[in-house]
């Protein structure tokens, strides 16, 4: 991996092609990204850099922090990810990430946490069929046969059950780059991305692309 940036979500929209087709598009804004660490093997085990993505103000940071992001010369930060680029050598503190290290036509993989749903039924969770309707019928919305009874004796694990639905972190490959803009940092990644308006998600190169 050699390109990858903090963003966040700002919504969905859509632009149109030079022949007039319509492209439905993600509004992400993307960076500016500084760098605040920078690991080695030496020190650490493994090659990265840490980024930053998002101001918020120094009081709302601990000693330790304040004293992490005033080491590499950049504001407090309220988002920090880590990204083992392939060679991180051409990196120094304090340098930034923008918008500009994709362009048209890239593909880029994307990663969000997905819209929280709460509890939810086995309809809505795993899109199963509800019973029969009719007055006869007493199971309508139910989870379904749970398994043999006097073999195995178990429920099987990865059963389709009810539960926590969502809220989980999603990533969507092979997405296309439709759009950089550069004045106002925004990339228009085409087709929707995990995550609700104002989610953060991080935006890295295709491993398949």
């Amino acid at each position: 991996m050699d390109k990858a940036i903090i963003g966040k979500k700002l919504g969905m929209s859509q632009i149109f092609t030079a022949d007039g087709k319509v492209i439905p598009v993600t509004v992400v804004e993307a960076g500016p990204c500084p760098v605040v660490q920078i690991k080695t093997k030496e020190n650490d085990g493994y090659d990265a850099i840490q980024v930053g993505f998002g101001t918020v103000k120094e009081t709302r940071v601990n000693k330790p922090q304040a004293g992490h992001f005033k080491k590499a010369g950049v504001t407090a930060k309220r988002y920090l990810r880590e990204f083992r680029f392939a060679d991180c050598s051409n990196y120094t503190l304090g340098q930034e990430l923008t918008c500009d290290t994709f362009a048209e036509g890239d593909k880029v993989d994307v990663t969000g946490t997905s819209k929280g749903h709460g509890f939810s039924g086995v309809i809505q969770r795993w899109n199963q069929h509800r019973g029969p309707m009719a007055h006869g019928s007493g199971y309508h919305r139910g989870v379904g046969s749970m398994g043999a009874c006097s073999s195995p004796s178990r429920v099987f694990k990865n059963k389709h059950m009810s539960g926590q639905w969502g809220n989980e972190k999603v990533t969507i490959q092979n997405l296309t780059v439709a759009r950089v803009d550069s004045a106002r940092n925004l990339l228009l990644i085409k087709g929707a991305v995990p995550g609700a308006k104002g989610g953060i998600v991080v935006i890295k190169e295709s491993i398949k692309g």
